[in-house]
């Protein structure tokens, strides 16, 4: 029996105006439990690729298949639920929301998808105890739970913004560019931790930059430039 890639683009393509090609992707899949890096210059396309994956862009033609459903074909509503069930994202500002918690930002997944819901009640009682035990792999203190954001480094809100990615144990992580405020010393601690939490769930991750020297920490690299089939150079 074999097992879907977590996620597999064919035949992609995507341009904003009728006549311009940003992405044009033949063939590209993530399988389960791997990490990957794909690296592409500004102006590549790699935010727009990654809105194509989450669902929230859609391709001139071609699939988008995550655990091998292509989210293209679905309405809206249904890619919205895809994506919360499957697809943990960390953000380049983290987009954590100001008015909630650090609990209330970790545990914020679980409460638009039952599957993640369900995984946390399997292996920690509650999501909320989940999401403890997060904070404490990562590093955090337990009482930063009730802590305000304002109040969080930039370092801690990174790990916060980490933990919700996890929780509920998504497919896939999609980490874009996360590491751009960090020096290198604090940026290679970071992949090493996103590295061994999202491994010990058998999450896949996706880690997007344009900053070569992290290949070193992922199981495969690829480029984003080398991908594309002739995709003319238009600001993502």
């Amino acid at each position: 029996m074999t097992t879907d890639p977590v996620l597999a683009l064919h035949n992609l393509t995507f341009g904003w105006t009728p006549d311009t090609t940003l992405i044009d992707i033949e063939r590209f899949e993530l399988e389960p439990g791997e990490s990957v890096f794909l690296r592409g210059p500004s102006g590549s396309g790699k935010s727009t690729l990654l809105g194509l994956i989450g669902g929230v862009l859609t391709p001139r033609a071609g699939a988008v298949k995550i655990k091998g459903r292509d989210i293209v074909k679905q309405t809206s509503a249904v890619r919205d639920q895809i994506r919360a069930d499957h697809l943990g994202i960390i953000f380049q500002q983290f987009n954590l929301l100001p008015y909630l918690s650090v609990l209330g930002n970790v545990t914020l997944p679980c409460r638009f998808s039952k599957q993640r819901r369900a995984r946390s009640k399997e292996n920690y009682v509650s999501p909320v105890d989940e999401a403890k035990a997060l904070i404490d792999h990562l590093g955090l203190p337990a009482e930063i739970v009730d802590a305000p954001l304002g109040e969080l480094s930039v370092g801690q809100q990174q790990r916060v913004a980490v933990a919700r990615a996890l929780i509920g144990g998504p497919d896939l992580i999609i980490a874009d560019e996360p590491t751009s405020a960090l020096d290198a010393d604090n940026r290679d601690r970071f992949i090493e931790l996103l590295n061994r939490e999202r491994a010990r769930f058998g999450t896949s991750l996706l880690f997007v930059s344009h900053d070569g020297e992290l290949a070193k920490h992922f199981d495969r690299k690829a480029d984003l430039m080398t991908l594309n089939r002739g995709a003319e150079k238009v600001s993502a």
